[in-house]
Protein backbone atom coordinates (compact mmCIF):
# COMPACT_ATOMS: atom_id res chain seq x y z
CA UNK A 1 0.00 0.00 0.00
CA UNK A 2 1.37 3.53 -1.05
CA UNK A 3 1.82 6.03 1.53
CA UNK A 4 -0.98 8.54 0.97
CA UNK A 5 -3.39 4.97 0.25
CA UNK A 6 -1.91 4.23 4.13
CA UNK A 7 -2.59 7.74 5.64
CA UNK A 8 -5.92 7.56 4.14
CA UNK A 9 -6.55 4.55 5.68
CA UNK A 10 -5.19 5.59 9.13
CA UNK A 11 -7.38 8.49 8.92
CA UNK A 12 -10.35 6.81 8.27
CA UNK A 13 -9.70 4.01 10.83
CA UNK A 14 -9.31 6.98 13.52
CA UNK A 15 -12.24 8.68 12.78
CA UNK A 16 -14.14 5.27 13.17
CA UNK A 17 -12.61 4.84 16.62
CA UNK A 18 -13.47 8.20 17.47
CA UNK A 19 -17.01 8.21 15.75
CA UNK A 20 -18.16 5.04 16.94
CA UNK A 21 -19.44 4.12 20.67
CA UNK A 22 -16.98 0.83 20.81
CA UNK A 23 -15.12 -1.37 18.67
CA UNK A 24 -14.66 -5.43 18.88
CA UNK A 25 -12.22 -6.92 17.29
CA UNK A 26 -12.17 -10.72 15.70
CA UNK A 27 -10.38 -12.96 13.68
CA UNK A 28 -12.13 -14.24 10.37
CA UNK A 29 -9.71 -16.76 9.72
CA UNK A 30 -11.26 -19.49 7.79
CA UNK A 31 -14.30 -17.68 6.84
CA UNK A 32 -15.86 -17.11 3.48
CA UNK A 33 -16.83 -13.68 1.96
CA UNK A 34 -20.55 -15.11 2.22
CA UNK A 35 -20.05 -15.79 6.02
CA UNK A 36 -18.64 -12.44 6.13
CA UNK A 37 -21.42 -11.11 4.51
CA UNK A 38 -24.19 -13.07 6.83
CA UNK A 39 -22.23 -11.44 9.85
CA UNK A 40 -22.79 -7.97 8.37
CA UNK A 41 -26.49 -8.50 7.85
CA UNK A 42 -27.12 -9.89 11.27
CA UNK A 43 -25.24 -6.88 13.00
CA UNK A 44 -27.77 -4.56 10.71
CA UNK A 45 -27.61 -0.82 11.52
CA UNK A 46 -25.91 -1.00 15.03
CA UNK A 47 -22.42 -1.56 13.79
CA UNK A 48 -19.80 -1.56 10.66
CA UNK A 49 -17.75 -4.70 10.31
CA UNK A 50 -14.94 -3.61 8.31
CA UNK A 51 -11.15 -6.42 7.67
CA UNK A 52 -8.40 -4.48 9.02
CA UNK A 53 -4.82 -4.19 8.79
CA UNK A 54 -2.98 -5.05 11.81
CA UNK A 55 -0.28 -2.47 11.54
CA UNK A 56 -2.46 0.94 10.61
CA UNK A 57 -5.14 -0.22 12.98
CA UNK A 58 -2.07 0.29 15.65
CA UNK A 59 -1.58 3.81 14.72
CA UNK A 60 -5.23 4.15 14.10
CA UNK A 61 -6.17 3.25 17.58
CA UNK A 62 -3.13 5.09 19.42
CA UNK A 63 -4.23 8.52 17.25
CA UNK A 64 -8.19 7.91 18.64
CA UNK A 65 -6.73 7.30 22.23
CA UNK A 66 -7.74 3.89 22.66
CA UNK A 67 -5.32 1.93 24.46
CA UNK A 68 -4.58 -1.94 25.37
CA UNK A 69 -5.14 -2.87 21.48
CA UNK A 70 -1.74 -4.00 20.30
CA UNK A 71 -1.60 -7.54 21.60
CA UNK A 72 -4.94 -8.21 19.99
CA UNK A 73 -4.24 -7.03 16.54
CA UNK A 74 -2.44 -10.67 15.54
CA UNK A 75 -3.65 -12.72 13.01
CA UNK A 76 -6.22 -11.82 10.18
CA UNK A 77 -8.23 -9.04 12.03
CA UNK A 78 -11.70 -7.52 11.31
CA UNK A 79 -13.59 -5.08 13.54
CA UNK A 80 -17.29 -4.29 14.41
CA UNK A 81 -17.02 -0.49 15.48
CA UNK A 82 -20.58 0.06 17.23
CA UNK A 83 -22.65 2.38 15.97
CA UNK A 84 -25.97 1.50 17.51
CA UNK A 85 -27.11 -0.54 20.60
CA UNK A 86 -23.68 -2.45 21.76
CA UNK A 87 -25.75 -5.15 23.54
CA UNK A 88 -27.38 -6.04 20.22
CA UNK A 89 -23.65 -5.85 18.90
CA UNK A 90 -22.72 -8.58 21.26
CA UNK A 91 -25.72 -10.84 20.51
CA UNK A 92 -24.85 -10.66 17.27
CA UNK A 93 -21.06 -11.65 17.03
CA UNK A 94 -21.75 -14.34 19.84
CA UNK A 95 -24.26 -15.70 18.08
CA UNK A 96 -22.36 -16.12 15.07
CA UNK A 97 -19.71 -17.70 16.32
CA UNK A 98 -21.52 -20.23 17.78
CA UNK A 99 -22.27 -21.41 14.59
CA UNK A 100 -19.60 -20.17 12.88
CA UNK A 101 -16.67 -21.08 14.95
CA UNK A 102 -14.14 -20.05 12.97
CA UNK A 103 -15.13 -16.75 14.08
CA UNK A 104 -13.10 -15.61 17.23
CA UNK A 105 -13.77 -12.44 18.67
CA UNK A 106 -10.87 -11.18 20.55
CA UNK A 107 -11.78 -8.19 22.96
CA UNK A 108 -12.93 -5.15 22.68
CA UNK A 109 -13.72 -1.24 24.25
CA UNK A 110 -16.53 0.50 25.24
CA UNK A 111 -17.04 3.92 25.48
CA UNK A 112 -13.19 4.21 26.26
CA UNK A 113 -13.32 0.98 28.64
CA UNK A 114 -11.29 -2.40 27.11
CA UNK A 115 -13.53 -5.60 27.38
CA UNK A 116 -12.61 -8.54 27.84
CA UNK A 117 -13.79 -11.90 25.97
CA UNK A 118 -15.84 -13.09 28.67
CA UNK A 119 -17.54 -9.26 29.88
CA UNK A 120 -18.47 -9.26 25.97
CA UNK A 121 -19.74 -12.57 26.24
CA UNK A 122 -21.92 -10.78 29.73
CA UNK A 123 -22.92 -7.64 27.35
CA UNK A 124 -24.55 -10.30 25.01
CA UNK A 125 -26.38 -11.64 27.93
CA UNK A 126 -28.20 -8.41 28.76
CA UNK A 127 -31.44 -7.44 27.98
CA UNK A 128 -31.32 -5.43 24.67
CA UNK A 129 -31.95 -1.72 24.86
CA UNK A 130 -35.52 -1.92 22.92
CA UNK A 131 -36.29 -4.32 25.44
CA UNK A 132 -35.67 -2.75 28.26
CA UNK A 133 -37.23 0.34 27.05
CA UNK A 134 -40.61 -1.57 26.61
CA UNK A 135 -40.37 -3.02 30.07
CA UNK A 136 -39.81 0.35 31.37
CA UNK A 137 -42.80 1.82 29.70
CA UNK A 138 -45.13 -1.15 30.52
CA UNK A 139 -43.88 -0.57 34.11
CA UNK A 140 -44.20 3.57 34.27
CA UNK A 141 -48.10 2.62 32.31
CA UNK A 142 -48.60 0.05 35.01
CA UNK A 143 -47.49 2.60 38.06
CA UNK A 144 -49.78 5.40 36.29
CA UNK A 145 -52.67 3.13 35.98
CA UNK A 146 -52.51 2.07 39.58
CA UNK A 147 -52.11 5.97 40.24
CA UNK A 148 -55.52 6.83 38.60
CA UNK A 149 -57.64 4.19 40.07
CA UNK A 150 -56.22 5.43 43.65
CA UNK A 151 -57.21 8.76 42.83
CA UNK A 152 -60.67 7.98 41.03
CA UNK A 153 -61.49 5.69 43.69
CA UNK A 154 -62.60 7.94 46.32
CA UNK A 155 -64.09 10.26 43.82
CA UNK A 156 -66.19 7.44 42.42
CA UNK A 157 -67.19 6.06 45.83
CA UNK A 158 -67.83 9.31 46.89
CA UNK A 159 -69.99 9.75 43.57
CA UNK A 160 -72.25 6.59 44.37
CA UNK A 161 -72.58 7.78 48.29
CA UNK A 162 -74.27 10.90 46.77
CA UNK A 163 -76.06 9.54 44.01
CA UNK A 164 -77.60 6.86 46.96
CA UNK A 165 -78.29 9.94 49.32
CA UNK A 166 -80.09 11.95 46.43
CA UNK A 167 -82.45 8.42 45.37
CA UNK A 168 -83.32 7.91 49.22
CA UNK A 169 -84.15 11.51 49.65
CA UNK A 170 -85.96 11.53 46.44
CA UNK A 171 -88.12 8.02 48.04
CA UNK A 172 -88.69 9.19 51.27
CA UNK A 173 -89.72 12.96 50.61
CA UNK A 174 -92.86 12.55 49.47
CA UNK A 175 -93.76 10.04 52.21
CA UNK A 176 -92.12 12.01 54.64
CA UNK A 177 -94.04 15.45 53.94
CA UNK A 178 -97.44 13.62 53.76
CA UNK A 179 -96.53 12.26 57.43
CA UNK A 180 -95.97 15.96 58.65
CA UNK A 181 -99.02 17.29 56.87
CA UNK A 182 -100.87 14.42 58.62
CA UNK A 183 -99.50 15.41 62.12
CA UNK A 184 -100.10 18.96 61.36
CA UNK A 185 -103.67 18.52 60.68
CA UNK A 186 -104.10 16.04 63.83
CA UNK A 187 -103.17 18.27 65.74
CA UNK A 188 -106.14 20.80 65.52
CA UNK A 189 -108.58 18.20 65.31
CA UNK A 190 -106.67 16.41 68.51
CA UNK A 191 -107.47 20.06 70.36
CA UNK A 192 -111.11 20.78 69.46
CA UNK A 193 -112.05 17.37 71.02
CA UNK A 194 -109.70 17.83 74.28
CA UNK A 195 -111.80 21.17 74.31
CA UNK A 196 -115.38 19.67 73.53
CA UNK A 197 -114.83 16.58 76.57
CA UNK A 198 -114.45 19.46 79.10
CA UNK A 199 -117.20 21.32 77.81
CA UNK A 200 -119.12 18.04 78.10
CA UNK A 201 -118.03 17.54 81.76
CA UNK A 202 -118.31 21.12 82.93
Amino acid sequence: MARPDKATAVAELTDQFRGSGGAVLTEYRGLTVKQLQELRRSLGDNASYAVVKNTLTKIAAKEAGVENFDELLVGPTAIAFISGDPVEVAKGLRDFAKANPSLVIKGGVLEGKTLAVDEITKLADLESREVLLTKLAGAMQASLAGAASLFQAPLSQAARLAEALRAKVEAEGPAAAGSAESAGEAGPESGSAGEQESSDSE
